[in-house]
């Protein structure tokens, strides 16, 4: 059991993350498994990547279920956590080939919890539409369609299918330089003319309670909480770092990092930005 535990560890974490977007979810999703897999007779185990990727699976959707009461509930936006690339405390890297953009995850919450399992499995990860109809106990045709169905209801086009990734470093370094030196024209330019912004505090501390939308309400909020709160003793603490596998904007307190942003780019034009405030969705993304 430990070879297994080895093994496949990484995978399970990573598929576990993304179908539940919670850190703490898929740690204990990973922990359950390996615990529950000393039960299971040796005969189940000839194809152990299937059977743990199924076992993974059914948790995640148990965990989806209720948590869809808890969002529904939840003080104004729920946004995935992120996590910071190379980030030692987790199982091991979550951020290869295998891991969705950050944006991905978000409209992943328009998903039932068995769409959500076949479009990353599929999508993020490669699984064949057999091999996923074995762990969803579904048929491949069945699978095709509820991989099409996820696709509509996530918006993205066949063609955006496997072009996951997230903002290049260079828009966000122009984005990051213009906010600093308070260059309102500069952000203008690079915000899509329907922009939305969603921020997640949780209900811990101060966030926008409803998605801003447009142009020039994202560029005001830009320029004035948001500038507000990245000030020091009159200095701007707002600097990039890896999060999800693309450049994110970190703002920092003499406390730590208490506020994460990441971007959805389209036609080179910011279309998405997103605000995770609340503190406990930081924790695993670094506080120095």
């Amino acid at each position: 059991m430990l070879e297994l535990y080895k093994q496949y560890k990484g995978l399970l974490f990573k598929l576990a993350y993304q179908l539940t977007g919670s850190f703490s979810d898929a740690e204990d999703v990973v922990h359950d498994v390996f615990l529950k897999i000393y039960t299971v007779p040796p005969e189940k185990l000839t194809e152990p990547k299937a059977y743990l990727c199924k076992m993974v699976a059914n948790r995640c959707r148990d965990i989806q279920k209720s948590a869809r009461n808890r969002r529904e509930q939840y003080y104004g936006e729920w946004l995935p956590e992120p996590l910071a690339d190379g980030n030692e405390d987790s199982m091991e890297s979550v951020f290869r080939d295998d891991q969705l953009s950050y944006a991905m995850l978000v409209l992943l919450e328009r998903l039932t919890p068995t769409e959500r399992v076949v479009f990353v499995l599929r999508e993020a990860f490669g699984f064949t539409y057999q091999e996923i109809a074995e762990i969803v106990d579904k048929s491949d045709a069945n699978c095709r369609k509820l991989f099409s169905r996820a696709s509509a209801k996530m918006g993205i086009s066949p063609e955006e299918l496997g072009n996951s990734g997230g903002t290049s470093q260079e828009l966000v370094h122009d984005f990051l330089a213009a906010l600093k030196q308070g260059n309102f024209n500069q952000i203008i330019s690079m915000l899509d003319q329907n922009v939305v912004l969603l921020s997640d505090g949780g209900g811990k501390v101060k966030a926008s309670l409803e998605p801003i939308k447009t142009r020039d309400h994202v560029a005001q909020f830009l320029f004035g909480p948001l500038r507000q709160a990245s000030m020091v003793d009159g200095i701007s603490h707002i600097e990039m770092l890896q999060i999800n596998r693309q450049p994110a904007l970190i703002l920092r307190s003499s406390e730590g990092i208490h506020t994460v942003g990441l971007f959805h780019v389209e036609r080179n034009l910011i279309r998405n930005i997103y605000f995770i405030r609340n503190p406990d969705k930081l924790m695993h993304v670094g506080t120095k």
